[in-house]
Formats: structure tokens, C-alpha cells, sequence
């Protein structure tokens, strides 16, 4: 029996033998998996944001890659920590632009950061789908960038509206002095004389702060009927605690920043009547039987509790939505980005955790007013303003 010849070693051959396997297979592997970029605050003051994002985000792949991916091909999340850093941001996204060559981005986690980003998005021409509040993310439109976060405007809307049902007539403004809190105070400002109210007194606090009880001094002597904080924690938690102290006796309202349980945990008994606008998922079970957005909340509700073993916040709806709105823009796209985006704009009536979505050319958030309701903290618990 013949021996077949032995083939010569030949190492130059070899490694280029090598190099072409490896050449043909990288973007056949690329090509196999949609990565989806994250940028959320999983650390830092703003982990009450980002945390149940990052969270969220890597549930929704999971179910989307359970149900065969998009067009058959499935996702993967690459996601950086800013720290609730706008820098950090910054650096983050352009490592999933240039590095990691991601799809569409979801985050951050904050206006400021947000804003920071925003235009390395759109120079790239890929789709951002923001998880903050701040008005000024996507008015004006512009062509990539969308949100899931209820509008701040809503909120002001929505916190004006019942303080009027209510008999307020003359308001304190406590802002936090960041991007968040200045869209805030723009707002607030602006709207107030839609529903017939005054503002006598204006203070703002930084981020880091631990005692607001100068500023809050100087509002009590204005004489308000009740007064709002708008900003996230830890210090819209640190100004209720002030007000309880020095025994402010009117209406604290907070804003949307602080609906989760950690506001709670933070403030303690002195979150006790506080009023704040939300979206529908601290109060899902109160919620109607025949409310668009129902079935979403409880199914989201009910895989958050039971693979993250915690409560939800909506914060964490923003980016569960977010991922779920572009598997949608995703759908028959074949990895195009333009076409992406194309279709992100036509999504409309998409009930999901934070609203009922309607995009369009001139509505990169898609939300009305619908997408918020009043809960007051009552016994530790998220009660509904009815």
C-alpha cells in the first residue's frame, strides 16, 4: 500500500494559511451578531439611574436572542459605566463608534452626559436612543438622536396641573444646578403662567451638596404655597430632610429624577406627602384594566423582580424600552443604519413601559402627556392622584 507524501513544513505558508482563515472568519463572526452599545451610570451619585438601565438592557437582549435575534441574527450588549461623567461618556462613546463598531447606541443615563454625546452620535451617523429627561436632548430634532424618558416639560405640566386643582398660588423653585435641573427651571419657569401661578423665590443647589438649608431658608421667608425641587439624588432627598427639619410646613413637590425607591430609602420619613409626576410603573397595579400601557408594565415588572431579585424603578423602563423600540427599527434593516433610523421615526403607537410611543420627523421622544400620573409617598409606598 502506497503512503500518501507528507506535506513540507513551510512556516511562511502556514501563518498566511493562518491569516486567511482568520481574515475570512472575523467578519463572518461580525456579521453573525448586532452589537448595541450602552452607556448608563452603573456607579457614582446617579447608580439609581444607570444600575436598573444596564440591568434592563442586558434582560432585553436576553429575550430578544431567546426569541432568534433579529432577521435570525442575534444581539450583543457592549456597555461602559460613565459614573453619571459626562468625560466618562464621552470616552465611552467613542470606543462603541471606533472600537467596538456598535450598531445604535442606548444612553446615557443623565442629561449632562447626554448632551455631551450627542453630537459624536450624530457625526457618525448612528442611531442614540437616550434614557435622560432633559428637553433640550431632542428639541430641536435632530436627525439621530431619540429618547425614551418622558419630557421634563410634561412633568412641569403635570406638577403645575395639580398644584392649581389644589389652590397653590404662589411657588419656590429649588434646582439642582447641572443640565437637568436648568431644563427644569426653564420649564418651570416658562409654563408658570399657563395655570395662574407666581413664582416668589429662586435658589439652586450643586449635585454634591449635603445641606440645602440656607436656600430653603431664604424661600420660606418669599411665603409659598408649596415649593418644587427639581433634581436627582442623593439631593432632592437631602432638601425634603431640610424641610422637615426646619419645619417648613407647605407641600413639597419633587420631580420625575427621584421616582424610584431609592428616593424613599434616601429621605426616610421625610418622603412622607411628597407629590411627584411618574410614568405608570410605581403604580401599574392601581392602573385600569383597559390602559394601553398595562400589559407591558406587568410583564416587565415580573421578569425585573424575578431574574434581578430587587424592585424596578422606571428608570429602568427607559432602557428596556429603548432596546425594544430599535429591535423594531431593526427588523428587516439588514444592519443598515440609515434604515435604522428610517424606521425609528415611523414607529407609532408602541405601547411600552415609559408611554405609548409615536415617533415622527418632528418627535424624536414620542410621549405625551398620558405617559405621566401624580403618585404621592404615602407610608412608604407610591400612592395615585386621582
Amino acid at each position: 500500500m502506497k503512503r500518501k507524501p507528507c506535506l513540507k513544513w513551510n512556516p511562511r505558508g502556514m501563518w498566511t494559511v493562518v491569516l486567511l482563515a482568520v481574515l475570512i472568519a472575523a467578519p463572518a463572526l461580525a456579521a453573525d451578531v448586532y452589537r448595541i452599545g450602552g452607556l448608563f451610570s452603573v456607579t457614582g451619585p446617579a447608580s439609581f439611574l444607570g444600575d436598573p438601565e444596564k440591568r434592563s438592557l442586558e434582560m432585553a437582549v436576553a429575550e430578544i436572542n431567546a426569541d432568534g435575534g433579529i432577521d435570525g441574527k442575534m444581539l450583543e450588549a457592549v456597555i461602559y459605566d460613565t459614573e453619571g461623567d459626562p468625560q466618562k461618556a464621552v470616552s465611552g462613546i467613542n470606543k462603541l463608534i471606533n472600537k467596538d463598531k456598535v450598531l445604535a447606541i442606548i444612553g446615557p443615563s443623565t442629561t449632562p452626559a447626554t448632551l455631551a454625546v450627542k453630537n459624536f452620535a450624530e457625526r457618525a451617523r448612528i442611531p442614540l436612543i437616550s434614557c435622560a429627561a432633559g428637553i433640550a436632548i431632542t428639541e430641536p430634532v435632530t436627525p439621530w438622536t431619540f429618547k425614551t424618558a418622558q419630557n421634563d416639560a410634561l412633568a412641569v405640566a403635570s406638577v403645575y396641573a395639580h398644584m392649581k386643582n389644589r389652590g397653590v398660588e404662589k411657588i419656590g423653585l429649588l434646582t439642582v444646578a447641572d443640565a437637568f435641573g436648568e431644563s427644569g427651571k426653564q420649564q418651570l419657569e416658562q409654563q408658570v403662567g399657563n395655570y395662574g401661578l407666581r413664582i416668589v423665590a429662586v435658589e439652586s443647589f450643586g449635585g454634591k451638596d449635603t445641606d440645602m438649608t440656607a436656600q430653603l431658608t431664604k424661600i420660606r421667608a418669599a411665603g409659598p404655597d408649596a415649593i418644587v425641587c427639581w433634581g436627582t439624588n442623593p439631593g432632592p432627598a437631602v432638601v425634603a430632610k431640610n424641610i422637615r427639619q426646619l419645619q417648613i410646613d407647605v407641600p413639597l413637590y419633587q420631580s420625575h429624577g427621584v421616582a424610584s425607591p431609592k428616593f424613599i430609602e434616601l429621605a426616610g420619613e421625610a418622603a412622607e406627602g411628597i407629590c411627584l409626576p411618574t410614568g405608570k410603573i410605581l403604580v401599574a397595579g392601581l392602573l385600569p384594566v383597559d390602559d394601553p400601557q398595562k400589559e407591558m408594565l406587568n410583564d416587565y415588572i415580573l421578569r425585573y423582580t424575578e431574574t434581578q431579585k430587587m424592585p424596578v424603578s422606571g428608570f429602568g423602563g427607559y432602557a428596556w424600552d429603548a432596546m425594544h423600540l430599535l429591535a423594531e427599527a431593526m427588523q428587516g434593516a439588514g444592519g443598515d443604519r440609515n434604515k435604522i433610523r428610517d424606521n425609528l421615526e415611523k414607529i407609532d403607537h408602541f405601547p411600552a413601559v415609559s408611554g405609548v410611543f409615536r415617533f415622527s420627523p418632528d418627535d424624536h421622544n414620542g410621549l405625551g402627556p398620558e405617559a405621566f400620573v401624580m403618585v404621592r409617598i404615602e407610608g412608604g409606598i407610591w400612592s395615585l392622584e386621582r
